[in-house]
């Protein structure tokens, strides 16, 4: 039986007196994840990994998730520090087993595309030409299996000024390059705390909510 990924965001791993808050809400989501049938080949999270980008977060997060059975693939948010991310998870199978925080992980039924969208002047997303450039490489490179293009950052207009301000700067560069690739099935993505899907190019938009919190659904056409 074929199956697919499953994607999550925003868990906001915290240190300090605040640190346990929320770890519930991730251990929830992972359970449910868990009792899928048929469980899913692995799971996405969708950046804001840790909320303040602190060092000492990073190895908290990776006991939280350590022990789960599936594997899973870290995205970079724009709450997250690359380089403190790369220190606890570098070469890992969380980043693909790579060093960098942009990668490509290939299952038999799927291509996973891990994209970094997080600027360092900014809390809005950009992935830049050199990394469109480099994305259409590796979509290219099995053109005949189902691809999830994953990052922080929404490459639409959600409708919600505020969030709207904070999205991916060239998303229609994004999405001129997905059109580029029928095999994209999915866009994942996080940030804005709420599930939303949407179209883009020939695909969707699926934007996970976060662990912490109880999530909004807001399904229907881009802004």
């Amino acid at each position: 039986m074929q199956r697919e990924g499953n994607a999550i965001s925003d868990p906001h791993v915290r240190t300090g007196s605040s640190a346990g808050e929320p770890a519930p809400g991730l251990h929830r989501a992972l359970g449910r994840i868990l009792a899928l049938d048929p469980q899913p080949d692995c799971v996405v999270i969708t950046g804001d990994l840790c909320e303040y980008g602190h060092l000492d977060a990073y190895p908290e997060l990776r006991t939280l998730i350590g022990r789960f059975p599936l594997p899973i693939h870290l995205t970079t948010g724009n709450h997250d520090d690359r380089d403190a991310l790369l220190k606890t998870f570098g070469g890992t199978a969380f980043l693909g087993g790579t060093t960098t925080t942009r990668y490509t992980v290939g299952y038999p039924a799927a291509t996973i595309v891990v994209l970094d969208s997080k600027r360092p002047d900014s809390p809005a997303g950009l992935l830049g030409e050199e990394q469109l450039a480099w994305l259409h490489e590796m979509l290219a490179r099995r053109p005949k299996t189902p691809a999830f293009v994953c990052l922080h950052h929404p490459p639409i207009a959600v409708g919600i000024p505020f969030l709207d301000g904070m999205r991916l700067g060239d998303g229609p560069a994004l999405a001129a390059v997905i059109s580029r690739h029928r095999n994209v099935v999915w866009v994942l993505a996080g940030h804005v705390h709420r599930v939303i899907c949407a179209p883009l190019a020939d695909g969707m938009v699926v934007i996970a909510p976060s662990t912490t919190g109880k999530a909004t659904c807001a399904c229907g056409p881009t802004a």
